[in-house]
């Protein structure tokens, strides 16, 4: 049997990792050797040119120094919108002119050459920068859809995410959530979450081990459904060594939601500015609503703390404390709501049993009894007593 549960821990872990992570491999992968193929294209062209009166093999770390910072550019390029990378052109265009126009100026100066020369580069490199600078910070401020053409049409698209915690995976609500289609954006799974599960899917605990296996099972679940996309993401944070920070870190840099069912991670998400979906409070909202006065048909399955009380529950949980109800012990009455209690952990209902049905029963049963002599006539006072 051990080899067997071995097995079927595992199993599942195998098409979580290999869902959109090869394609995101693959893609890493061709980048890197383009980035390779630049660096060694440049480095040897600075080896071949010899800039710089420098010669041999010296020329390698200029060449291989200017390919790694125009690749570190290149990467922070990456995450910059449409909107800033115009504003930059622009800035370092305006910064340009400028830097031009004012090394004109300085050549009627009595500056010498080396001075001169040393300024201009300066007063380039300084113009420029600030230019890139300032143009990206303001273009978030351009109306590109005012200049119509191929802007015409751009609209900022904003990706929403949701970040799954281990709790609500393994409750397993979350994957009927997402059949009703009420979740959108896209449901991120860190790998330090689904790190966690392997963990638990694999403990010793058998009931540990049946809770991760179930997550694994709920995630499974979640990645067929059509219309749901699902996001494995690398991000770690070494410094942070507890799961909940780290969720909360990864929801401060995604600037996403954080779907959960554990409390004391609601509660430090929100103290730090971060959004939180709380499926126990969803749950919560959903369940019917019960006002005084109305009745209700419930079950009394044990008796109550309080002096003839009894307990039932509604299918979805809830508790019902019944007056009256210590003796229907496993029967179905009928019950009158007093007052309904909402508290942090859920709904408690408050009702009354009357035993009216047993009163109606006696009192029919009664006159029946009683009529038989209003037919015979012999003791005709006898009713008059009873009915009064």
């Amino acid at each position: 049997m051990k080899p067997k549960d071995g097995k079927s821990s595992t199993a599942p872990s195998r098409p979580l990792e290999s869902i959109d992570v090869q394609k995101e491999q693959n893609y890493t992968l061709d980048i890197v050797v383009v980035r390779c193929i630049f660096a060694g294209a440049l480095t040897l062209a600075a080896y071949i040119i010899e800039p710089f009166n420098l010669s041999g093999y010296t020329t390698v770390p200029l060449g291989l120094g200017c390919a790694l910072a125009i690749i570190y550019f290149e990467h922070r390029l990456k995450r910059a919108t449409l909107k800033r990378l115009i504003g930059a052109a622009i800035g370092s265009l305006m910064a340009i002119v400028g830097a031009t126009l004012i090394s004109l100026i300085l050549r009627t100066t009595e500056f010498d050459k080396n001075s001169i020369s040393f300024i201009n580069i300066f007063i380039l490199f300084l113009m420029t920068y600030v230019g890139l600078v300032v143009g990206a910070n303001k273009g978030d401020y351009l109306n590109l859809s005012a200049l119509g053409g191929i802007f015409g049409g751009e609209r900022p698209i904003k990706k929403i995410y949701k970040i799954l915690d281990t709790s609500v995976i393994i409750d397993g609500r979350i994957a009927d959530i997402c059949e009703t289609g009420f979740l959108d954006g896209i449901l991120v799974i860190p790998h330090f979450v689904l790190r966690e599960l392997q963990q638990v899917a694999d403990s010793a605990d058998a009931l540990k081990r049946n809770r991760g296996r179930r997550g694994l099972d709920i995630l499974q679940k979640i990645q067929k459904m059509a219309g749901i996309t699902v996001q494995f993401v690398e991000n770690d944070y070494p410094a942070v060594r507890e799961v909940d920070m780290k969720l909360i870190e990864l929801a401060m840099e995604f600037e996403a939601k954080i779907v959960t069912n554990d409390f004391n991670l609601n509660k430090v998400a929100q103290l730090r500015g971060v959004e939180v979906l709380n499926i126990n409070e969803l749950a919560n909202a959903l369940k019917p609503v019960y006002l005084p006065g109305e009745s209700m048909k419930v079950f009394i399955l044990k008796e109550g703390k309080e002096f003839n009380q009894g307990i039932a529950y509604l299918d979805d949980g809830t508790m019902v404390v019944v007056d009256n109800a210590r003796k229907m012990i496993g029967k179905t009455v009928d019950s009158s709501v007093t007052s309904v209690l909402q508290t942090t952990a859920g709904k408690m209902i408050f009702g009354k049993y009357e035993e009216r049905q047993r009163g109606d029963a006696g009192t029919h049963g009664s006159h029946g009894r009683e009529e038989r002599p209003e037919r015979t006539g012999p003791d005709r006072p006898a009713h008059t007593e009873v009915s009064q």
